[in-house]
């Protein structure tokens, strides 16, 4: 049964698998696992925390609330019943986090709203903290997050994963507010590039985030993921130090490399967003690569 239960997030300060472990290597080696999984090289699995990404990890969005990736279910499961502290962090803004979980429970996971994370909860308190009024390009399934904040008169602007509410009329409305504020003031919740839903990949609110950007001459405060802050956050709710933690996730540059820079390790799934070039990629090198999550669950609990 999912649980459900009214949460205010922390202010920001193998079934048989058979996918194998593949650790970061040089562009000339492509073994199957390098020398780096001999010995004490993989205590860091030895961890007391997982957080874990959700689209693209868990599931692909789309059509219907989308589906779970294959062995996913089983895999959260296992995880949670491991004994070891489980607690998943989200870029999603297309629906409040009551609505997401739900929709998360029709797909067979069991998760507590209060063990997920997202930016709208977060910005939220930003906002009330610092007397914010905001202006907002946001998904419509995500206006009620933010009943009770004032946004008359706004003195700040925020975007999210819009969809189809990135219209120009939309983009253009936004870009007027931030240009006529005598200190333009923008909140990006999330800055990732493009994700993917069950019929191919979308672009993302950092492409738009960057648009507003360049034209009012600002940047943007990051809420969410590869916020040091956000990922802090999460951190302290599990009571646990960033050394004790690892994050599983499809994005390289905002899960692999926003926990990395906390000081946490980074696992990369193959499965939503992730590129074949990511293992490639010049300055953030995830450290493992696992085919989906059953693989990556398998590999922690057996050095647990």
């Amino acid at each position: 049964m999912c649980i459900f239960s009214s949460f205010d997030q922390p202010s920001m300060r193998f079934q048989h698998y058979s996918a194998e472990l593949h650790f970061p290597e040089s562009p000339v080696s492509r073994s199957r696992v390098s020398s780096m999984a001999a010995g004490s090289s993989m205590e860091w699995l030895r961890v007391k925390g997982v957080i874990l990404d959700m689209c693209g990890v868990l599931y692909d969005s789309g059509e219907g609330g989308g589906q779970a990736i294959h062995g996913s279910v089983e895999a959260v499961r296992r995880l949670m019943e491991s004994g070891l502290t489980v607690r998943f962090c989200t870029n999603e803004t297309q629906n409040t986090r009551v609505r997401f979980v739900q929709k998360l429970c029709v797909m067979g996971f069991n998760i507590s709203v209060s063990h997920v994370f997202s930016p709208a909860p977060a910005l939220i308190h930003i906002l009330r903290e610092r007397h914010l009024r905001p202006h907002l390009l946001v998904h419509d399934d995500l206006i009620p997050e933010f009943d009770g904040v004032d946004r008359s008169s706004p003195n700040c602007v925020v975007i999210g994963d819009a969809a189809d509410n990135f219209s120009y009329q939309n983009l253009n409305e936004a870009f007027r507010v931030l240009i006529g504020l005598d200190r333009p003031l923008l909140f990006s919740l999330g800055q990732g590039r493009y994700y993917k839903e069950t019929d191919g990949l979308k672009l993302d609110v950092g492409v738009f985030m960057k648009a507003l950007e360049y034209a009012c001459d600002v940047q943007a405060e990051v809420v969410g993921k590869p916020s040091a802050e956000f990922f802090q956050t999460v951190l302290s709710d599990m009571k646990l130090q960033p050394h004790e933690v690892v994050m599983i996730g499809d994005d390289l540059l905002n899960d692999v490399g926003g926990a990395q820079r906390c000081g946490m390790k980074g696992l990369q799934v193959r499965t939503g967003k992730y590129r074949p070039s990511d293992e490639q990629h010049p300055s953030v090198r995830a450290d493992a690569y696992v085919d989906d999550l059953a693989a990556a669950v398998n590999a922690i609990l057996t050095h647990h």
